[in-house]
């Protein structure tokens, strides 16, 4: 059998396509896509009114009621822009294609702009498409696991003064463990940890998953006080990847394309970011049977309907990150 990414059926966008788009037709798809509602006509992000004078020299508008200014973005992740929106089409459709991640070195020379526009542009795309992923509430067969990513530490020269780097007190202090949550059939949860341990997992889980689900998990110690929460079914991995009933080969193959994304991508995955590269995973895993126009729109409706992003608006000029999605502190 064809595999889906392989067939005409998945294929119904072209970055081509999109960087052809003039800049009036870019215009007007971002404004149908941003008031749909209003059949394409603006609608002001302060007080909500439906009519708004329209400006012949500037692309921007006036409410008539509350009289603010606004443009198409205003409100939205992409407010405070300096790039054409056909950039910012063609930046999510370049995002949406790349399907095991997309680096912000090879997104800059792309758009034909810096490596930080870059950098700060994906990663405003990651928060919106990550924004309600943390919300989930899973049900029915449920497959957790853990594993460690970022935080590279480089091995020394000669090997007699090498140390074991899977050891914490020889690591940078930025490695995380992703703690993923996926339904059989369903959505896929990231959650960012400390380590494995009972606390953060039994604070996930709860948050994550309904209490009637039946959990699969590995024979880690961290869910043996689980048992009385959950159904739990365990597999011990030493003897087999499955019994025939438990396993946990579904969040072990989203984590085989997350290192895929850390290393052959990215090439190195910051703790401090590592949230945001984990919900893109998700948010990609999820729609990996979804043609690539579709994921467009999505994507692009989501970034016009999530709210002005305070972690990276003015990142570059001294903003604080709000940091990691931590599911317990210690």
């Amino acid at each position: 059998m064809q595999h889906f990414l392989l067939s005409a059926q998945a294929r119904t966008l072209s970055v081509a396509k999109v960087a052809r788009l003039s800049d009036d037709v870019a215009y007007d798809m971002f404004k149908e896509m941003r008031w749909p509602e209003n059949d394409g006509k603006a609608v002001c992000p302060h007080c909500g009114h439906k009519e708004c004078w329209s400006f012949k020299t500037r692309k921007i508008f006036k409410c008539k009621s509350c009289e603010k200014q606004f443009s198409v973005t205003s409100g939205t992740v992409f407010a405070n822009r300096k790039l054409p929106v056909r950039d910012y089409l063609l930046a999510i459709a370049i995002f949406v294609n790349a399907h095991k991640g997309l680096s912000a070195l090879q997104l800059g020379r792309d758009l034909g702009v810096q490596y930080k526009t870059a950098f700060v542009m994906a990663h405003k795309i990651r928060e919106a498409i990550g924004a309600d992923i943390q919300d989930i509430k899973l049900k029915g067969e449920v497959e957790v696991d853990g594993a460690y990513f970022g935080g590279y530490v480089k091995p020394t020269n000669w090997k007699e003064n090498r140390k074991d780097r899977r050891l914490a007190k020889n690591q940078n202090g930025k490695r995380r463990c992703v703690f993923v949550i996926r339904e059989r059939g369903g959505r896929t949860v990231p959650v960012v940890i400390k380590s494995e341990n009972t606390d953060a997992v039994e604070a996930a889980m709860l948050k994550h998953i309904c209490r009637t689900s039946t959990v699969h998990a590995d024979e880690n110690a961290a869910y043996d006080a689980l048992n009385s929460l959950y159904n739990m079914e365990r597999i011990n991995h030493s003897a087999a990847y499955s019994d025939g009933v438990s396993c946990t080969n579904g969040a072990e193959g989203w984590f085989s394309r997350l290192r895929r994304a850390e290393i052959g991508q990215h090439h190195h995955v910051s703790g401090k970011y590592l949230h945001a590269y984990a919900n893109e995973s998700a948010y990609r895993e999820d729609m990996r049977k979804v043609d690539n126009g579709t994921v467009f729109d999505d994507v692009l409706k989501t970034c016009l309907k999530k709210r002005t992003s305070h972690e990276w608006s003015g990142y570059w000029q001294g903003n604080k990150q709000i940091g990691e999605i931590l599911a317990h502190p210690n």
